[in-house]
C-alpha cells in the first residue's frame, strides 16, 4: 500500500471500510519504518487492505478491513495469507494479533489458518469488549 493508495481511499475508510482508526492513524502507519501494507484492488479499486507491524522478533497484524461491499468473497483470507507469508519472509518466530470477542467469523478465519488464542484483554474494543489474542507459531528459523 502506497500513500497515493491512502489518498484514494482517505475519505471513504469510515463509511465504507467499518471498524476502521481514524485516517490520520493509517497515514503514520504507512510512514513507519515498522509496518507494511499491503492492498486487495478489483479493476482498479481498493477492496481491502492488511497491516503488519514487525518487532525484532514477531510480527502483530494491526488489521484486516474489507469493503463492506465486497465481504464473504473471500478476501480477506487471501489478505492473511500474505501477512503470514510476509511474517516467514522477515523470518519472524510467530505472528500475532487482536480480534474482537464478538467478531465470530474472524475468530474462525484465525483459527482456520493455525492461531490459536494465548491471551484476553479486557474491556479493549470500545472500553467494553474484550480482544482475544491469538498467535500463530512458526517453527524456529535456522
Amino acid at each position: 500500500m502506497t500513500l497515493k493508495d491512502y489518498e484514494n481511499i482517505k475519505d471513504i475508510l469510515i463509511d465504507e471500510f467499518d471498524d476502521f482508526w481514524k485516517p490520520s492513524i493509517l497515514e503514520s502507519e504507512l510512514k513507519s519504518e515498522n509496518s507494511k501494507y499491503i492492498v486487495a484492488k478489483e479493476n482498479g479499486e481498493i477492496v481491502g487492505f492488511a497491516g503488519l507491524w514487525f518487532s525484532p522478533i514477531d510480527a502483530e497484524i494491526t488489521n484486516i478491513v474489507t469493503k463492506k461491499t465486497e465481504r464473504k468473497r473471500g478476501i480477506g483470507t487471501l489478505l492473511l495469507g500474505k501477512l503470514i507469508e510476509m511474517a516467514k519472509e522477515e523470518k519472524k518466530d510467530n505472528i500475532s494479533l487482536e480480534v474482537n470477542e464478538n467478531n465470530v467469523a474472524a475468530g474462525i478465519l484465525y483459527e482456520s489458518a493455525g492461531f490459536e488464542v494465548v491471551g484476553i484483554r479486557k474491556n479493549y474494543y470500545n472500553g467494553e469488549d474484550n480482544a482475544i489474542i491469538m498467535t500463530k507459531y512458526f517453527q524456529k528459523n535456522v
